[in-house]
């Protein structure tokens, strides 16, 4: 046994990391060192093979102690009071559950060749959210490692990750993580996780990881075990009790997280991390803890740029504002407000949480030249104020998808856009995303237009799935047809579910018209520097009620590319009387791409301004590029 400041000593003199995480264990090559915060329990011992080796408490409420001769690989746990044992709390890796002893590991023995990767900036990223269970059939990360060529080929540049700390089951989003530094045993070994991202820096893509700092999944967690403190009864998620960030005892709580922030970072080589249901993260403390784990994952970085993306259904401005300006330093934030339009758009329902959303083309533009489209105006479906003011924030501050996790398994059958709407309009509003100002995100399989569903799936025991199946037809009951319990739902903890929602990635093959927009899309943004600076000069004018167009400017206006949608009917604009329609001197518009190319299954797009005037094909988009008058083509 060693003392608090001997085990820091050989830390400082061993350890390959800059810092000594302030729980867990960590190997050297001799041992292992342990640190364990329990600061209302009396005794805790570490249990290793047949041996027991009881910790040393300080004044902070940590236990610490060293096991000589442990090794990576090696099985351990935690005795609390008597109780137990129980697997630690910032475990590296559950190779058999959160019910079972942790085990070692040396994080130091993985060979990274990754060296020259600079890390990422929120500009100019094309984003792809991934679970990793079901994008392929295996679900491992050696096999969503062989997909990767084909995400370079797209042109894919970050993959965002969904949650991965070890939850308990064999299946699940994520999101019922209890180990927060383990990543599950379910996709492989933790030095999988760091082959796939050595790989993916490899072939130029970043890769984020969605981290769950609200709430502990209800299975598995024995946090409480160690101290009440860990929770804040006093606040109540949709998921169970939040975290202690500003109560009694929340300096340990605290440090814990902003540790499982740095660690992913630094262990990992991520590049960021994704912050899941923000609103629930409460915190009156004068440095808000996402500050502070923003703080903590940028120097964990050690020189390469990290990014912070948030989900905050408030949409509350502090998070992309910078702690210079009273932030929290945080780059993007979801953009639900246009999700939710751009689903009534596609849909024609308004039914839940799309009530204060027509689907309209003002809306559609507004948000692509505003950002959130409630920025604290009344919200009918919550009965209050929405949003607040984000005027002044960069456009890649925003991030703008059809499809998430989220969206598609809240209905019935876990439907894709495509499945729910009409091609024209889903290619139209695909073309909208790749190529506005913000910063773009796909879902899994959406390139392709996967015909597999993606449901809500959690493999529970049998008292809590039942739980899980109730709660989950009560939370679908927001919709006044679902509420009639005429709809029969997949069981999320069945298995059939979960397979269900693996892709079948033939289909880039047999979908290939889908596959070929997408790639000439992100070619296009990539491409045209208007698209790509992704900064305000553009413009925008509604045309119709179904109908706009964006004009993006160049220096001498030669070079603009105008962007027009139409989700209604054929449209002859006739007068004309829009300046942004108007083409640069001596010049015509042409057309550059069109929806309706017969390369993804359309008939051809003839000019849209002509001495018919301007005649727009319905359901479409079509990008135009200003050529002199004397070499005016069509897209065929």
């Amino acid at each position: 046994m060693v003392s608090k400041n001997r085990v820091r000593e050989k830390t400082a003199r061993n350890s390959p990391f800059p810092w000594w995480y302030p729980v867990g264990a960590q190997l050297d090559e001799n041992g292992a060192h342990l640190r364990v915060w329990a600061n209302e329990r009396s005794r805790v011992s570490v249990v290793v093979g047949e041996s027991e080796y009881p910790l040393a408490k300080d004044s902070s409420g940590y236990f610490t102690g060293y096991v000589a001769g442990a090794r990576d690989g090696d099985g351990y746990a935690f005795r609390v009071d008597g109780k137990g044992p129980y697997a630690d709390p910032a475990s590296r890796f559950q190779p058999r559950g959160p019910h079972k002893p942790s085990q070692f590991v040396d994080a130091a023995r993985f060979k990274w060749t990754d060296q020259g990767w600079r890390g990422i900036t929120i500009e100019k990223q094309i984003v792809y959210e991934m679970h990793v269970g079901t994008l392929t059939r295996e679900g491992t990360w050696q096999a969503a490692a062989e997909q990767l060529p084909a995400l370079v080929e797209l042109g894919i540049t970050v993959l965002e990750i969904m949650p991965i700390a070890d939850f308990a089951g064999e299946f699940g989003w994520g999101y019922d993580g209890v180990n927060l530094f383990a990543p599950t045993r379910n996709y492989g070994a933790p030095d999988d996780f760091r082959e796939f991202v050595d790989r993916a820096h490899a072939l130029g893509i970043g890769v984020i990881l969605d981290v769950v700092y609200n709430h502990l999944g209800p299975d598995g967690n024995y946090l409480a075990e160690y101290s009440e403190s860990y929770f804040a009864p006093e606040h109540k998620t949709d998921w169970g009790t939040a975290i202690n960030f500003y109560g009694a005892n929340c300096g340990a709580v605290r440090e814990f997280y902003v540790a499982n922030a740095a660690y992913w970072i630094k262990e990992y080589h991520l590049d960021g991390l994704r912050l899941d249901a923000t609103q629930n993260i409460y915190d009156k403390s004068k440095d808000h803890i996402l500050a502070a784990i923003g703080r903590a994952a940028r120097k964990a970085g050690e020189g390469r740029n990290v990014i912070l993306v948030g989900e905050n259904e408030s949409q509350d401005v502090r998070l992309i504002r910078s702690e210079r300006e009273g932030g929290y330093g945080i780059d993007a934030l979801w953009n639900d407000d246009f999700h939710h339009s751009a689903m009534v758009a596609a849909t024609g329902k308004r039914g839940a949480y799309y009530t204060d959303y027509l689907g309209t083309a003002q809306e559609l533009l507004s948000a692509v030249k505003y950002g959130f489209l409630y920025q604290g105006q009344w919200y009918s479906w919550q009965k209050k104020r929405r949003g607040t003011p984000i005027f002044g924030t960069k456009p890649a501050a925003m991030m703008l998808f059809l499809q998430n996790h989220d969206q598609i398994a809240n209905s019935s059958h876990g439907l894709r856009v495509h499945q729910l709407s009409s091609p024209g309009v889903c290619k139209a509003l695909t073309a909208l995303v790749l190529l506005a100002p913000a910063t773009p995100m796909l879902f899994q399989g959406q390139e392709f237009a996967a015909s597999s569903p993606f449901l809500y799936f959690a493999d529970h025991k049998p008292e809590l799935a039942k739980m899980v199946r109730e709660g989950r037809a009560e939370f679908l009951c927001q919709w006044r047809n679902l509420a009639l319990g005429e709809v029969e739902y997949d069981d999320p903890s069945s298995q059939a579910t979960f397979e269900k929602c693996k892709l079948d990635l033939s289909e880039r093959t047999s979908h290939r018209s889908w596959l070929e927009l997408h790639k000439d899309l992100i070619a296009l943004r990539k491409g045209e520097e208007v698209f790509s600076r992704q900064d305000r000069n553009f413009d925008g004018a509604i045309l119709a009620a179904d109908a706009f167009v964006l004009r993006f400017f160049s220096s001498d206006h030669h070079d603009d590319r105008l962007v027009v949608v139409n989700l209604g009917s054929d449209l002859n604009l006739n007068p004309s009387p829009e300046p942004l329609l108007a083409p640069p001197e001596n010049a015509a518009w042409s057309v550059l791409w069109s929806s309706e190319s017969v390369k993804y299954g359309g008939d051809g797009t003839a000019e849209l301004d002509s001495e018919l005037n301007w005649i727009i094909p319905g359901r479409s988009a079509v990008v135009l590029k200003a050529i002199p008058v004397t070499e005016r083509s069509s897209d065929s």
